[in-house]
């Protein structure tokens, strides 16, 4: 039922005034391609502490631009950028932990913790996951009202994946309050956003109360 939110990708975003120049030229380099360059440049702000540099060289490592696709390099320094004030890399931290169940025992409890950390830097996508995580007791003491809220505050923040659960939850959930109207308006929402999932869901509400669909 509950649908996630892909690796976060915010882009490349401005820095300290001190790095602007350098920064903005790596940001141009990897815009035309030149993937080796950019890291280059990133590399070097991001070894002097630079969080937006960090993020951005692990999101390269990532995505195998200019190198060798490495993951955990990229974890490295998601961490870094992350310990350094950056919510873009504490969500990245959160998901890909996440998709590692299986391989580390302790991933569901990592990603529970860098998800509540994207989530304080107001990530929307770190709500919705986190929720997830506590509808499903993953990582976390199952609990229904905590990923309710939770789902509110994504949708409040615009994401549509929440809104979908959110509505959901409004008609087929337990231990949250119910109001079908709350999920005929958060399915239009996401439907009208392109979202697929609140079709399906606008499809069985509409099926079994009729009512609720008449305009």
């Amino acid at each position: 039922m509950m649908k996630l939110n892909k690796v976060l990708m915010l882009g490349f975003l401005s820095t300290a005034l001190l790095f602007c120049d350098q920064f903005d030229d790596a940001v141009e380099a990897y815009k035309k391609g030149n993937y080796v360059q950019a890291l280059n440049t990133f590399y070097l702000l991001a070894k002097k502490g630079d969080a937006k540099a960090q993020y951005n060289v692990g999101l390269i490592y990532e995505k195998g631009r200019g190198v060798k696709a490495n993951l955990s390099e990229a974890l490295k320094w998601y961490e870094l950028a992350a310990k350094n004030g950056n919510s873009a890399a504490a969500y990245n931290l959160g998901y890909s932990y996440q998709s590692k169940v299986g391989s580390d025992p302790q991933s569901y409890k990592k990603a529970v913790k860098w998800y509540e950390i994207a989530a304080k830097g107001g990530i929307k996508e770190a709500y919705n996951n986190l929720g997830s995580l506590y509808i499903q007791g993953e990582g976390v003491k199952k609990n229904r009202r905590k990923a309710f809220e939770l789902f509110k505050n994504a949708a409040l923040l615009g994401d549509s994946n929440a809104k979908v659960n959110l509505a959901v939850m409004y008609t087929w959930g337990k231990d949250n309050p119910k109001d079908k109207m709350k999920t005929y308006n958060y399915l239009k929402e996401a439907l009208k956003e392109g979202n697929s999932k609140a079709g399906k869901y606008l499809g069985m509400l509409c099926d079994e109360n009729p009512w609720v669909c008449e305009e």
